[in-house]
């Protein structure tokens, strides 16, 4: 397969999980602007895929899927998908107008957030590998 192609699948998922990006922002923004809702909501979700993607496709996974397949779901979807250039610069937005407090937590709750989710669904995945079926 040549790399145009490979190209082609990682811009698919991509604009994929981007479209599935813009969706559920919109959606979180109905709890309110205050506090940015919609990237914490994504990023979280987008490091769960992501980490149950990585086990089931691992050395130890359950699918043994194509180079292009990988690209696709990895790099496209959830690359895609998640917003941490989002999350950098509506923390620096929420700095800049003395919103300290509201940063410090995105930051906190962000990371914890996230490494929480792609733990929990890399176990998940490990989990799903080892079940019968």
């Amino acid at each position: 397969m040549d790399k145009l192609t490979l190209y082609l699948w990682v811009g698919l998922g991509s604009a994929l999980g981007g479209m599935g990006r813009y969706w559920l922002s919109s959606v979180a923004q109905r709890l309110g602007d205050t506090f940015p809702w919609g990237t914490l909501i994504v990023n979280v979700s987008g490091s769960f895929a992501i980490g149950l993607f990585a086990a089931f496709v691992g050395p130890d996974g359950r699918w043994a899927v194509s180079t292009r397949t990988g690209l696709f779901l990895m790099s496209g979807l959830c690359g895609g998908y998640t917003t941490f250039s989002a999350f950098s610069l509506q923390t620096l937005d929420l700095l800049r107008h003395g919103q300290w407090r509201q940063a410090g937590a995105n930051a906190v709750v962000s990371v914890i957030l996230c490494l929480g989710a792609v733990w929990l669904g890399y176990w998940a995945g490990r989990a799903l590998n080892r079940s019968p079926g």
